[in-house]
């Protein structure tokens, strides 16, 4: 090669190199950054195999700018995450739990997990961020009837008792406010269990809402998102069938939406 034509190609080389290292650098890290970090997610999610085939666990990278809401929750929470996530779309990065949330007993472990698993330190490179909204509920876990793995209300056992639960709600508020002391905290109430559920009783979701109301007046800046109130009218027309404590589209379409509302409004005041 020609020396001046060798010079030239170096001197472009040098000045894009002295120009621009630390937006190649940044642009660079934000690739390894969100590879890493879809990774660990997709092995994360791994634990639920095929139960769920729905876009709720689909890995979603935060945005600069943007606030962060977290979902935490159960098979109905999962069901409504997605609609959620479309609403806030250009308002708010929303994930939801990597697994259904189970019962009272499990929450700080799994939020545990989470953090271990996604965030730095625990994750070199991984999130680094505060949750600007975390909406959360527990309770349709907690009032069922288990013998061994398997739904039995004539047999089985109540998963936690009223007590039980009242003691695990009060520490689930107090880590969520100590983990995180600026995020806006919204607890949504537990939604009706109908007649004839296979191992729960009907109405117990109205005693658990109200050991949950009881618990979280003790923490009125909890904001609460009465779910129950809210799908009660529509039981019949939104259940996938008689006796079954899950929700078709319509159904988990329109708790999405009084969901996305509820979050959005706080969203507003951050």
């Amino acid at each position: 090669m020609e020396r001046k034509k060798f010079i030239k190609i170096l001197g472009f080389g040098a000045l894009g190199i002295t120009v621009a290292p630390i937006a190649f650098a940044k642009s660079a890290y934000k690739n390894t950054n969100e590879a890493l970090c879809k990774l660990t997610w997709k092995k994360l999610c791994s634990t639920i195999g095929k139960t769920y085939k729905t876009d709720a666990f689909k890995y979603v990278h935060p945005q600069t700018g943007k606030p962060n809401v977290f979902i935490y929750g159960d098979s109905i929470s999962i069901a409504y995450s997605s609609a959620v996530r479309k609403l806030l779309a250009g308002n708010a990065t929303v994930i939801r739990l990597f697994k259904n949330g189970g019962s009272s007993n499990d929450f700080i472990s799994n939020m545990n997990k989470l953090q271990e698993t996604m965030f730095q330190p625990g994750l070199e490179e991984g999130w680094d961020f505060k949750w600007d909204v975390i909406h959360f509920n527990v309770g349709l876990h907690d009032l069922k009837y288990l013998k061994g793995k398997h739904l039995d209300k004539d047999n089985g056992k109540q998963v936690s008792t009223i007590s039980q639960y009242k003691e695990n709600l009060e520490g689930i508020c107090t880590y969520l406010k100590t983990q995180f002391p600026k995020a806006k905290l919204i607890f949504a109430t537990t939604t009706p269990v109908p007649a004839n559920a296979k191992g729960r009783f009907g109405g117990d979701s109205v005693i658990y809402n109200k050991a949950a109301l009881e618990v979280l007046s003790k923490h009125p800046e909890i904001i609460i998102n009465d779910l129950y109130t809210y799908t009660k009218p529509h039981l019949e027309m939104w259940a996938q069938e008689p006796g079954n404590v899950h929700y078709k589209e319509l159904g988990f379409t329109a708790q999405g939406k009084e969901v996305a509302r509820v979050i959005s409004k706080n969203l507003s005041q951050i």
